[in-house]
């Protein structure tokens, strides 16, 4: 099993809140996730999940961000962005 990165977005039209931001952090804090989007029409969260393929993590990734704004009370708006990175793809330069 591979470690992977997994950033995800969704955007609507309305504009997030602090509370409702800080719920989504909340949420996604059990799988080392943080969450972005205060102030815009739009929220996200990087999670960190374990997969042996890309799509394997994006389908965790997922399945754990779609439960996570549910929890939070969020629109389900459409997922507007998805990146997924591997540990192995970090160049350790970058830190």
């Amino acid at each position: 099993m591979t470690k992977w990165s997994v950033g995800i977005e969704a955007a609507g039209d309305v504009v997030m809140q602090r509370e409702q931001i800080v719920e989504l952090a909340d949420a996604v804090a059990t799988v080392g996730g943080i969450a972005s989007g205060i102030g815009e029409p739009r929220y996200g969260a990087t999670l960190l999940v374990e997969a042996r393929t890309r799509d394997e993590a994006i389908d965790k990734a997922m399945g754990h961000f779609r439960a996570a704004a549910e929890q939070a009370g969020l629109p389900e708006w459409p997922v507007t962005t998805v990146e997924a990175t591997s540990e192995d793809e970090i160049d350790p330069e970058d830190w």
